[in-house]
């Protein structure tokens, strides 16, 4: 078993024991900032983070998981997506439709596929959802971000420490 708990911008994974055992930092292009809600899949294979920025950011731990002890077997950060304009205050995985729910401050309550982020719909639309046809690219009225598919295995770059002195420069 492991607990996992959101910080600033990262996912802390921790052993029932209290050991640390890994730090998750989301890799994508756009900064997810704050996190506000976490969860998982019932195999605890797919951790799923909400932002305060209304991202929605997938990792798989299936690798992980077999030996955690095992430097080459990563977390791999699979998805990220923008679900909401504001704050994403809750969300779970519906395994049996493959969908996403997440919810926000603003008030909305929204459906997107769990494997690419498609956008289904939010409750209380007039239509049907219509959860068989992800291949028709659709957002929420007020998100203009598609999905970005993770592909490179996430390296994230070392911050490298620089010192700017201030300097007077008289010629200048």
């Amino acid at each position: 078993p492991l607990l996992a708990s959101a910080h600033e911008g990262s996912i802390c994974l921790w052993s029932i024991q209290g050991n640390l055992m890994k730090e998750l930092l989301p890799f994508s292009e756009h900064p997810s900032g704050p996190l506000t809600a976490l969860c998982t899949d019932i195999f605890t294979e797919i951790i799923l983070a909400g932002s305060k920025e209304g991202h929605i950011i997938r990792w798989n731990m299936a690798s992980f998981l077999e030996d955690p002890r095992n430097r080459k077997n990563a977390i791999k950060e699979e998805l990220c997506w923008r679900a909401h304009a504001t704050e994403v205050v809750d969300l779970f995985i519906e395994e049996e439709k493959n969908m996403v729910v997440t919810a926000s401050i603003d008030g909305s309550v929204r459906l997107w596929h769990a494997m690419t982020g498609y956008y289904f719909g939010y409750f209380g639309q007039a239509r049907k959802f219509e959860l068989s046809d992800t291949s028709r690219l659709i957002l929420p009225s007020d998100v203009n971000d598609f999905p970005a598919v993770i592909k490179e295995e996430s390296k994230h770059l070392e911050k490298k420490k620089v010192e700017y002195p201030l300097m007077l420069d008289r010629d200048k």
